[in-house]
């Protein structure tokens, strides 16, 4: 369906530049913390890779700090996979709950979160989350708080399966990134402009999209990436690979809430004039494309997510040599 959405060249973003112009150095003089605390909120008892590969690849890039919320029984599996994140086990699933307990459980966890919130330069919800529903509520809670810290959020998986059935979570919130899929976005379209998806004027209908839900920005996924925040249209072809395995899509989250970081960071300081959604949204789709198409050509069909985290690292190194 996306394939047939061309690019002209007006449309596609220079992401080489974009990447340059974001990427802090790297100076002794820095100190912990200072090149990004993102955190990812996901993951159940089902779906314990999906967080790990968007909490890992922010660190792969160059975040210092990766933290993620998850449902106690997944954050033992989440841990094992890697020493370098650190793991809240502190959200439940209705299975493990009475109903009577879903109240004082819901503002514990609120509770933990905010120990936590305004440390963190960007939120990454919904890899691995599931559907739960009380889950689902106390995630809720946690973006409503996010948003009222102004901290950038970058929606995915289930998140946007819950932003979809709940607009107001990110309807008129500018540092809310959504990164939909083919059917997650054909579900956005139907739930916002209460029509079918229209590649023949996807750019128009992709403004719209964004304009209708309060200029959030939105990252549409295909063999183009395309992102606009209701004002803006580019898109990112450069780079790719046709091995479409599992996990690329929480690659694409964590990176972006990286860049998104980092552009926030210089749009402090004056130093880029776009809009920091944009900027951060094209250079992860650029980095994740060209990481994919590294690996690919190291790996061909067995490639696999894993694969294309390790060659984040090297790709960014290409583009923007330390």
């Amino acid at each position: 369906m996306q394939s047939v959405m061309s690019s002209g060249p007006s449309l596609e973003a220079d992401s080489v530049s974009i990447l340059r112009s974001i990427i802090p150095g790297l100076e002794s003089t820095k100190h912990k913390g200072q090149a990004g605390k993102i955190a990812v909120v996901g993951g159940c008892r089902e779906y314990t890779g999906a967080p790990y590969f968007s909490a890992i690849s922010a660190l792969k890039i160059g975040a210092d700090l990766s933290h993620v919320f998850c449902t106690k029984d997944a954050a033992p599996v989440i841990k094992s996979y890697s020493p370098e994140l650190i793991v809240h086990p502190i959200l439940e699933e209705s299975y493990s709950i009475r109903d009577e307990e879903k109240s004082s459980i819901s503002a514990k966890v609120i509770a933990e979160v905010e120990k936590w919130i305004e440390r963190f330069d960007c939120l990454v919800v919904g890899p691995g989350l599931g559907r739960d529903p009380f889950l689902l509520d106390c995630v809720s809670n946690i973006m409503k708080h996010a948003r009222e810290r102004n901290v950038p959020m970058v929606i995915d998986g289930d998140g946007l399966y819950l932003v979809t059935n709940c607009l107001d979570l990110v309807s008129g919130y500018p540092l809310a990134v959504l990164t939909p899929n083919v059917n997650e976005y054909k579900r956005l379209v139907q739930k916002v402009l209460n029509s079918e998806v229209n590649d023949e004027n996807g750019t128009d209908q992709l403004l719209s999209l964004a304009k209708g839900i309060g200029g959030v920005t939105i990252l549409r996924k295909g063999k183009s990436d395309f992102v606009s925040d209701g004002k803006t249209a580019c898109a990112v072809s450069i780079y790719g690979s046709p091995r479409r395995c599992g996990g690329q899509g929480d690659i694409l989250s964590g990176s972006v809430a990286v860049f998104l970081s980092w552009a926030c960071q210089c749009a402090a300081k004056g130093e880029v004039s776009m809009n920091p959604t944009m900027l951060g949204c094209v250079a992860g789709s650029a980095l994740l494309r060209k990481a994919a198409s590294m690996a690919f050509d190291n790996k061909k069909r067995s490639t696999l997510t894993g694969d294309i985290i390790e060659c984040l690292g090297i790709s960014l190194q290409e583009i923007c040599p330390v």
